[in-house]
């Protein structure tokens, strides 16, 4: 990869775009998926610390020996993918996955209708089984890799405390897709609480990419009472940190990101706290950005349609590097 910042950027595009662009090589299609940017107030680490202690409020900090400057404010949770990961290997990103065809089955619902949801995401409203697979998604997904779960007991409340070893062992249970996400609410008595996500972007990888997903990352309120920590076997290292302070990492090329992931970022810098960029979730454009890919005579010229800092241009002189 050769970047002045933190773009991840594999050095084989360039091959499969020409590839592409010959007519050589059949996109994949992409697998549905769904990831939550999963807020609070409050202190924040810095990248590379695990995961610490309880604070006075009950949320999680960073351990003493990576605590740095510490300041109030609306912070991200992140986690950084191993660097052995095939896709994105190295990369700080957030909680989520592939939408299990599970997600479909009925659960307990509460907020927006699944049809409200269909039109929110961008699809027809007929889609209304999709948009429900698409939010389970996202709650599942949340409590397999951060332990978080956005559900209750009723439609107005939320679990306040998923440790132990009863959570544990459902929680490894979904990961191992041995209990389905519908299974585990019934079982537990739990609503799926809906109104505590709001859309905030949609994402397609790019069509020479050999893993493609059609990503919508949600924003969602880390719950009163319930705590992070790295529940994921893909993820070596966690940080809740400030939005400003991670795209800052990215721009001096120390925060290694995928395209969504640092817009998604600068999206959340302007809102001083977590009840701001939730009220500003409705108004998040969800038109899924899709990287497009063009000959400019010998050069290939890589875009993001709205995202002008990520374009790149290739030569087309074999050996030389992007910029």
């Amino acid at each position: 990869m050769s970047t002045t910042n933190g773009q991840w950027y594999p050095p084989e595009w360039p091959e499969r775009i020409r590839l592409l662009s010959a007519g050589e090589l059949t996109p994949v299609t992409p697998r549905r998926a769904a990831t939550v940017l999963l807020l609070r107030d409050g202190p924040d680490g810095v990248p590379g610390g695990q995961e610490g202690e309880h604070g006075a409020n009950g949320e999680q900090g960073a351990t003493d020996g990576e605590r740095g400057g510490r300041a109030a404010g609306l912070a991200v949770y992140m986690l950084r993918r191993r660097a052995s990961m095939a896709f994105a290997g190295g990369a700080y990103a957030y909680p989520g996955g592939s939408v299990d065809p599970r997600d479909e089955r009925m659960v307990a619902w509460a907020g927006p209708s699944r049809a409200q949801w269909a039109r929110r995401l961008g699809l027809d409203e007929s889609d209304a089984t999709h948009a429900q697979a698409i939010v389970c998604a996202a709650v599942r997904e949340t409590f397999e890799e951060a332990g978080v779960l956005l559900a209750g007991p009723t439609p107005h409340t939320v679990v306040a405390d998923t440790t132990g070893d009863d959570w544990e062992t459902d929680r490894l249970s979904l990961v191992a897709r041995d209990l389905s996400f519908a299974e585990f609410l019934d079982r537990r008595g739990l609503v799926l609480r809906s109104d505590l996500l709001g859309g905030w972007a949609r994402w397609i990888t790019p069509e020479f990419e050999p893993r493609r997903y059609d990503t919508w990352f949600f924003v969602a309120a880390l719950p009163r009472g319930q705590r992070t920590r790295n529940a994921s076997t893909e993820a070596d290292r966690t940080v809740w940190i400030h939005p400003g302070d991670a795209a800052d990492g990215y721009d001096r090329g120390e925060l290694l990101m995928m395209p969504p992931t640092i817009a998604t970022l600068r999206q959340l810098r302007p809102h001083a706290t977590v009840h701001d960029a939730l009220v500003a979730a409705p108004d998040q454009d969800l038109t899924p950005v899709l990287a497009q890919a063009r000959l400019n005579g010998d050069e290939l010229v890589l875009s993001w349609p709205g995202h002008d800092e990520f374009t790149k241009h290739i030569p087309g002189a074999a050996g030389e590097s992007a910029r």
